[in-house]
């Protein structure tokens, strides 16, 4: 048993076990990884090849720059869903419509759009690159705010909502896969951080920022400043996010993707090592700004786009999506329920008011996420070497373990404290103890099913991000009709109930993981996914 990880009865080496250094003792020779490339005493996996064109082997400064804007573009893109949301009451006065539908077509709408989106982008993704995509999504992202800027009437906002969520696909579901392309294993962890302090600070500070500028401006103000903010973000995207998915060159035939090397085996270094290509000459800066490379994959389109919906039977998978959308749709029905609860008595906030009640929640993103990235990728190192050098995905999971009380406590004490009428100070120290817990929860959940299903990511994250996307769809939906008909504290109360049922799995996940690994690996059905 590794470290509380049971072992497996039938294979050496289920997917996502590596070997990340060498330790005395350790079940493979050293001699036979001295020709692997290391980072330290730290093998590197997936292992790059010699080539220049391989993105593995890009400088710090290009690999980091490309995950730089595409996180922040991320994060802006995020923010778009839940940037109006001190607003809602004024939207619903402007076109007389009620809130319920407000709150729908404004928040829920462009969520549940971006996440059936992302089944055809994903795919897309897979066979033509991911550049065009990010290019394309910044592009009808800018269209999409000038149009909401203009809009005059409730019927043209709500279209262009659902036009947003259709554009915003890309930009929240291809960056995981990106940070598979650019960084080894034990990188990861760091970068995926920055991509949830993005997305966090996008969620609460957009709303922050929103708040003034609705007061000040109305509406359409948020709108142009968003159009103002991705016409400088394009001109990025164009010219330094160039296409991050490496074929091997291959006469005659369309190339494919590296391989899965995450799984690679821990005792077969041949397998660890992987092929390298031939020699290749260096692309040209002006051959990587192509937008359309051809296809880069043999991958049937349609079947790509299909094949999330039966990744959800993947043990790995399934508790990943239910993790993740849980805490991220509470984070967002938070921001969208609190604008009731802090509009009417006894607090009788107005818009910007309500817009820096998201300070202390942003604050603690900014702290906590980078932190929980450095905790995601140190504590499973840290555990490796106590583990004979072997790596497990499984121990991604003990972030869960300050996720789940911070996130319970949190809930339990927003809603007795809204519900009592305490002073506002209360309430936000509440609702920040599960804005802290949500990086923990996403790092976990999301480097877990990356280093599980390395090869699948993409679609592993469409059905992820499509599970969120629903369940905050619906609960935008009701959220309302639940907090009148329940009050706060009995409704934020079922929901820590919900949230700890859901986070519990992470006990049988951790233990049986790397069984289940095996289990899908051996099973023959998942072999025809």
């Amino acid at each position: 048993m590794g470290l509380g990880v049971l072992e497996d009865l039938h294979l050496d080496r289920p997917p996502g076990t590596s070997k990340l250094g060498e330790e005395q003792g350790s079940n493979v020779d050293a001699s036979s990884t001295s020709e692997l490339k290391k980072d330290g005493n730290i093998i590197l996996v997936p292992q790059p090849s010699d080539s220049p064109n391989d993105p593995l082997n890009w400088s710090k400064i290009q690999k980091n720059s490309i995950m730089l804007i595409l996180a922040f573009s991320s994060g802006v893109t995020t923010s778009l869903g839940p940037m109006i949301s001190p607003g809602l009451v004024i939207i619903s006065q402007k076109f007389k419509t009620d809130p319920g539908t407000v709150s729908t077509f404004m928040i829920g709408s462009i969520l549940l759009f971006t996440g059936a989106t992302t089944f055809f982008t994903a795919s897309g993704a897979n066979i033509w690159g991911k550049r065009p995509f990010f290019v394309i999504s910044t592009l009808l992202l800018l269209i999409s705010n000038v149009w909401g800027t203009f809009a005059d009437s409730f019927p043209s906002l709500a279209a262009m909502r659902i036009f947003q969520g259709i554009a915003s696909a890309p930009l929240e579901t291809l960056v995981t896969s990106t940070v598979s392309d650019l960084f080894f294993v034990h990188q990861r962890g760091f970068r995926l951080s920055l991509w949830g302090v993005m997305l966090g600070t996008g969620v609460l500070l957009g709303q922050i920022i929103s708040g003034f500028i609705i007061e000040s401006l109305g509406i359409s103000g948020t709108f142009a400043v968003s159009a103002l903010i991705f016409c400088l973000l394009l001109p990025l995207m164009y010219f330094l996010v160039v296409e991050t998915t490496y074929s091997k060159p291959e006469a005659g035939a369309a190339s494919e993707p590296r391989p899965n090397t995450s799984s690679s085996s821990v005792y077969d270094v041949k397998d660890l090592k992987g092929d390298d290509p031939a020699s290749e000459p260096k692309e040209t800066y002006k051959s990587q700004l192509r937008l359309f490379r051809g296809r880069l994959s043999n991958e049937s389109f349609w079947k790509g786009v299909i094949k999330p919906f039966p990744l959800i039977l993947f043990p790995a998978v399934i508790f990943s999506t239910l993790v993740y959308a849980s805490f991220f749709c509470w984070l967002l029905m938070i921001g969208v329920l609190s604008v009731n609860i802090f509009s009417e008595a006894p607090y009788n906030l107005n818009p910007a008011q309500i817009g820096l009640t998201n300070i202390p929640l942003a604050i603690g993103a900014l702290i906590f996420s980078p932190l929980s990235g450095w905790m995601a990728d140190a504590i499973p190192v840290w555990m490796a070497k106590r583990n004979n050098g072997i790596f497990e995905p499984e121990f991604r999971l003990v972030l869960m373990a300050i996720a789940i009380p911070m996130s319970t406590a949190g809930f339990i004490g927003f809603g007795v404290s809204a519900s009592r009428g305490l002073p506002l100070p209360w309430c936000l120290v509440w609702i920040t103890m599960h804005s802290i817990a949500v990086p923990f929860a996403s790092q976990a959940s999301i480097s877990y099913v990356i280093d599980c299903h390395t090869k699948d990511a993409n679609q592993a994250f469409v059905t992820i991000n499509f599970a969120k996307a629903l369940l905050s769809f619906i609960a935008s939906t009701i959220g309302n009709g639940l907090l009148t008909k329940f009050g706060p504290e009995t409704l934020f109360t079922g929901i820590a109930l919900l949230n700890l049922g859901i986070s519990l799995l992470t006990i049988p996940s951790y233990i049986y993981g790397k069984r289940l690994r095996s289990w899908v690996a051996r099973s023959e059905w998942s072999q025809r996914i």
